[in-house]
């Protein structure tokens, strides 16, 4: 994605807003944890079975994405302690970036088998 003004950065890391952007985000469990959220899925079991994401990977994604400002956490129930999690406004720009990657996913990478089915 090289632009007419950006020179190649030989010898190092290009600094770049799109590798920042993936270390936050640019995960498979992330973005389905994201996908999730975006369809008003809220709870951890109900994200977990969603997504099929092994419950300490949920637990770290979760607690990444809320550290980041991409979600945010809400308790709604102290005994047993049970909170449920929230795009913030950060999260909710994500939307056109999931919709774009769904449309890609759906021309390029879905196999024939289930476009049919």
């Amino acid at each position: 994605m090289s632009q007419p003004n950006e020179p190649t950065n030989l010898g190092h890391a290009r600094v770049c807003s799109i590798a920042d952007a993936l270390e936050l985000v640019g995960e498979r469990w992330s973005l389905l944890i994201l996908r999730e959220l975006g369809f008003g899925v809220r709870r951890f079991t109900d994200i977990q079975i969603n997504t099929g994401t092994p419950r300490e990977t949920l637990a770290q994604r979760l607690r990444k994405l809320e550290e980041a400002g991409v979600i945010e956490r809400h308790r709604y129930s102290e005994r047993p302690p049970r909170d449920e999690y929230f795009l913030t406004a950060a999260g909710e720009e994500l939307g056109p970036v999931l919709a774009g990657l769904r449309t890609w996913g759906e021309r390029h990478a879905t196999p024939l088998v289930r476009k049919v089915g």
